[in-house]
């Protein structure tokens, strides 16, 4: 038996496959590489296709004999989602629908789901748990929301899934040969390391008036090992029986973007050039993961702090300056 993990040449989608691979688990990568990395995927069997592709996910599904799915496959840029939502409508709903409905004919009845705490938009208050309104303001979060909802639906047809809403994923793998590519991400930790390297000369930082300590931005970063380790554990607790539900991955600790450069100046061993800009309209002040659903449920954690974070993404970048080789 084997677990497909479609989107899994992506940042934590090949994070997750190498981890299950490390664990003994069979498993087989679904992906398009429009978006993902044959270089990240390594030695995993990898199936080249789009997850809409009925025939394909039926074939590989039968060849590997395929019991459950990670579901990474979809476009995540907020900015693209607003100017192009046809696009993530088509891709992320509808590509997903196609999805499960070919797991379905196929008997493939659990998915752990790769979604987003952007499903909140901007919280009443943090730490934000899983009973906070869900307020998507982008095309982008609103696909998110949808394929849950719609996950939701499925239990009556005997799909069982875990949603999970992780925060602000960062890092890299220990041993420095896979990472988050910074020409395909807007993400703050990436962002950092172009200006340390050298390929942007600084950094904007969006307001310093907010009502934090510092008066930046206040957000919850997880490193992308632990991000793939949550999903090792949700996918165990459906082979348990476990029933379908929705949790937040993070560490439960906000960060805010001062205390992230002075992270990242220790690490580099330099100051990193920065200077501050207008806020952004609809950047929330602060937002940080409510985790006790997950640990709860199955035990899961953050074991890895901000320096570890910057840390590792630091190694990634300076063993690969410019990124995998598509």
């Amino acid at each position: 038996m084997a677990i497909l993990v479609t989107g899994g040449a992506g940042y934590i989608g090949s994070h997750t496959a190498r981890l299950l691979r490390e664990l003994g688990r069979d498993v087989v990568v679904l992906d398009s590489l429009e978006r993902g990395y044959k270089d990240a995927v390594g030695d995993i069997d990898l199936v080249v296709g789009d997850i809409a592709d009925a025939r394909l996910v039926g074939k590989t599904c039968r060849k590997y004999d395929v019991d459950s799915v990670i579901h990474f496959a979809a476009y995540k840029a907020v900015g693209e989602s607003v100017s192009d939502p046809l696009r993530y409508y088509q891709n992320n709903v509808a590509g997903s629908i196609a999805l499960v409905e070919a797991l379905l004919e196929h008997d493939v009845k659990q998915i752990v789901f790769s979604s987003s705490a952007a499903v909140y938009g901007t919280p009443d208050a943090s730490p934000v748990n899983e009973d906070a309104p869900l307020r998507p303001q982008s095309p982008y979060a609103q696909t998110k929301a949808d394929i849950e909802k719609f996950l939701e639906s499925c239990d009556v047809l005997g799909m069982r899934s875990v949603s999970l809403r992780y925060f602000n994923a960062a890092g890299a793998h220990d041993s420095g040969d896979m990472g988050e590519d910074w020409s395909a991400t807007e993400n703050l930790v990436p962002v950092v390391m172009k200006v340390l390297f050298g390929a942007q000369r600084e950094l904007d930082v969006f307001g310093d008036d907010y009502p934090t300590p510092d008066g930046t931005c206040v957000r919850d970063y997880v490193h992308v090992s632990d991000l793939a380790d949550a999903h090792v554990k949700a996918l165990d607790y459906l082979a348990s029986g476990g029933a379908s539900l929705v949790c937040n991955v993070g560490t439960g600790q906000g960060t805010s973007v001062r205390q992230l450069i002075s992270v990242a100046e220790s690490v580099a061993g330099r100051a990193l050039p920065h200077r501050v800009a207008p806020r952004r309209a609809g950047d929330p002040a602060a937002v940080y993961a409510d985790p006790t659903l997950m640990r709860a449920v199955r035990g899961w954690r953050a074991t890895r702090d901000l320096r570890e974070i910057i840390a590792s993404a630091y190694r990634w970048h300076e063993r690969h300056p410019d990124g995998y080789e598509r």
